[in-house]
């Protein structure tokens, strides 16, 4: 017998709740408001595996959909974390390899909160968000599964073990999940689990947003200062007091002087971040504009982020510019920062990035869950677009399109049209936000199935 650890409370309590119940009708009858019964939980640990008669650890299967694509499954007692035996999948020189470890826990239900946590290493996995499977298969009471499956995407190095993790709501009706525990198509590759746990939680609290989009396009206003001026007395009577974001358009300094890009260039930080610090400092809120940014003999369309105690929290400067910014002397910049909020990670946009898809791409993987774009003009279904296909909120602030605030199923969850207003809404950043039974959380299906490792490029430049 395997010398792993089991604790399922939640089989133990089922089964004596009835008992449970009578004993506590019979002696608590007269003060019945005080009387309760134990509430049943799951927790399951699994560690330290050693194979049973059947060459398996009690409760473990192995499976493949068919033997071409069989890996080689085995106890390992030499590598392992925290006892001696692994659950170990060896690819065993075959690149169609898919499958590996199944274990099912009964006793789930539908609605509640589960923490899945598994432990893996590896040796000749080059690509392990593709080749590294676990995946959560939520079952009703007949075996059929209820829901779309759930992937564990959260990685921790720790040494040469990786944790991977999740927080998932079972589907309704699920009575079972069983976790699956897989190699894909790494012909070298070698795998080993360890330390696989399933623990019930308490639901996630709401972790609310508030965010303003401004909309407003002076004109006529000859000079920086009073273009920025005018959008500071739209917010004062436009955004309400506890926002946590106020969002402005693109470069905020040129729009309506009538001036070039060279002309109203100026550091960062400099006197119109100054400003923005005062209002960010004033309304306790995250403030994020874009501007000119002169940087030695560069100039860069620049969108900054402002924290509520006036700190600049980080700045990303314009990766996709149309043909007419590099006429007017602006350069590119080459980077997708994502920057940590008391609330949680924003990306930042501008304008013609929402063209192209690896942006948005990009600034999810690194963990965006807002992403503030301020744009000039443009098109309202590439930002819809951005946000589905990544699974974040896209908020833009416009001086043509509507200034928006959307959901990442695509719901427009705020729109501003009308001049010197502002579109608001609070948002929650723990809500999760599922495509239906067979599509899922889209969020969890883009970090884990995304093949950043298939090239694109144009074939007549290929050397």
């Amino acid at each position: 017998m395997s010398n792993f650890e089991t604790r399922d409370r939640m089989s133990f309590v089922g089964s004596f709740a009835p008992l449970l119940l009578r004993h506590a009708m019979v002696r608590c009858a007269p003060l019945y408001l005080f009387c309760f019964v134990l509430s049943a939980t799951v927790h399951v640990r699994q560690s330290g595996f050693l194979p049973a008669e059947n060459g398996l650890p009690a409760g473990w299967k192995v499976w493949a959909a068919r033997s071409e694509t069989a890996p080689k499954t085995f106890v390992d007692t030499v590598h392992y974390r925290s006892g001696p035996g692994s659950l170990a999948i060896s690819s065993d020189s075959n690149s169609l390899v898919y499958g590996g470890w199944h274990y099912t826990i009964t006793n789930i239900e539908g609605g509640k909160w589960y923490k899945f946590s598994a432990y893996y290493r590896t040796e000749g996995v080059p690509n392990e968000p593709l080749q590294v499977i676990a995946r959560l298969w939520w079952t009703n009471a007949e075996g059929k599964r209820s829901g779309a499956p759930d992937f564990p995407y959260a990685v921790t190095r720790e040494g040469e073990w990786t944790r991977l993790s999740l927080d998932a709501q079972a589907p309704d009706k699920t009575a079972a999940v069983t976790i699956h525990l897989y190699l894909a198509n790494a012909p070298q590759g070698s795998l080993w689990w360890d330390d696989v746990s399933f623990d019930e939680i308490p639901a996630p609290p709401p972790r609310q947003v508030t965010i303003a989009s401004i909309h407003l396009r002076p004109r006529d206003t000859g000079f920086p200062e009073e273009s920025v001026r005018r959008f500071l007395e739209t917010i004062r009577t436009a955004v309400p007091a506890k926002t946590d974001v106020i969002l402005l358009p693109e470069v905020i300094t040129i729009v309506g002087t009538n001036k070039k890009a060279m002309e109203v260039a100026e550091p960062v930080p400099g006197p119109t971040t100054a400003r923005l610090v005062e209002l960010a400092q004033q309304r306790k809120s995250y403030v994020a504009a874009s501007l000119y940014e002169k940087d030695g003999r560069a100039i860069y369309n620049t969108a900054v982020l402002i924290g509520r105690k006036g700190e600049i929290v980080g700045k990303y400067r314009k990766v996709y510019l149309p043909y007419d910014e590099p006429d007017d002397g602006v350069t590119a910049g080459s980077d997708y920062p994502v920057f940590q909020t008391d609330f949680g990670k924003v990306g930042m946009m501008i304008c013609w990035d929402s063209a192209y898809a690896d942006p948005a791409r990009s600034l999810t993987l690194k963990g965006a869950e807002i992403i503030l774009m301020p744009i000039w003009d443009g098109l309202q279904t590439l930002v819809k677009a951005r946000g589905m296909e990544n699974g974040v909120f896209p908020v833009t602030s416009s001086y043509g399109d509507p200034s928006l605030i959307q959901d990442p199923k695509g719901e427009i969850l705020a729109s501003a049209t009308e001049q010197a207003s502002a579109a608001v809404a609070t948002i929650d950043l723990n809500r999760r936000y599922d495509w239906g039974y067979n599509l899922g959380n889209m969020r969890l299906r883009f970090k884990k199935e995304l093949r950043l490792d298939v090239p694109a490029i144009r074939p007549e430049f290929a050397r």
